[in-house]
């Protein structure tokens, strides 16, 4: 989680402690817990705070259903609240009823960047977070580091949003930075090799990547006078090793 590994601005972490990032039940508890950890002692207490506002019995109940997984059992145990002998009713209303609210209408509705760009820091953060797919991909062009950076915060991001962004060169490098250091996503090879073909991508992150690339796109990027040098020095390097992946 990216949250857990500090990668996310701390203005995106206080505003996800307050319970700002909407998802299921178990996405915003599995978050403020990981939030508890957080090397920022604001943010803990943000956290602690947030997950003292939900009504024990209320959450005791949903730990008692199918969605609770053994890990929220164990760490809501651990903090004094175990699951209900029996489930809350089907329909019940949800433990969090004063979290993670959706954005208004008229911002959902909303994707153009003119428009998105004179919202205020915290709104367009709250969009990243909790926005369609359209607002996310202007969003992640913003040039506000936190805002662009908090798009790669938002729970319903996917691995072919993120491909997209790491081929984009209107993105700040660290937006580039942060998917260049998520495991979760160079494992995929389509989102490995766009961040090495990119020209905007930190060499620093490019340059452990160009092993990894097959025959073929290391022949590119070897002719793509765009990327670095150090870059085409390495695909080359491994072309003449013989040290390219056969895919």
């Amino acid at each position: 989680m990216l949250f857990r590994r500090g990668s996310i601005p701390l203005e995106v972490r206080e505003f996800a402690a307050r319970g700002g990032v909407s998802g299921t039940v178990a996405d915003q508890l599995e978050l403020l817990l990981c939030l508890l950890e957080d090397p920022d002692p604001g943010v803990v207490q943000l956290a602690e705070q947030t997950l003292d506002t939900i009504p024990a019995e209320a959450l005791a109940g949903w730990l008692a259903g199918a969605e609770a997984t053994p890990e929220l059992r164990t760490a809501f145990r651990a903090r004094g609240i175990g699951p209900a002998p029996h489930p809350a009713p089907a329909g019940a209303p949800s433990p969090l009823p004063e979290l993670g609210e959706e954005p208004d209408d008229e911002h959902k509705a909303e994707v153009r960047p003119q428009v998105l760009s004179l919202l205020p820091v915290i709104e367009r953060i709250k969009l990243a977070l909790r926005g369609s797919r359209e607002q996310r991909a202007v969003l992640v062009r913003d040039p506000n580091k936190v805002v662009s950076v908090a798009v790669l915060g938002s729970p319903k991001l996917n691995v072919n949003e993120i491909e997209t962004y790491a081929r984009m060169t209107s993105v700040q490098e660290e937006v580039l930075r942060v998917i260049g250091t998520g495991r979760q996503w160079v494992k995929h090879y389509p989102v490995m090799s766009a961040l090495v073909c990119n020209p905007k991508t930190p060499i620093a992150i490019a340059m452990p990547l160009v092993s990894r690339l097959n025959e073929r796109d290391l022949k590119l990027v070897a002719r793509d006078r765009n990327v670095s040098d150090g870059v085409r020095a390495a695909a080359r390097k491994f072309l003449l090793t013989g040290q390219a992946r056969r895919r």
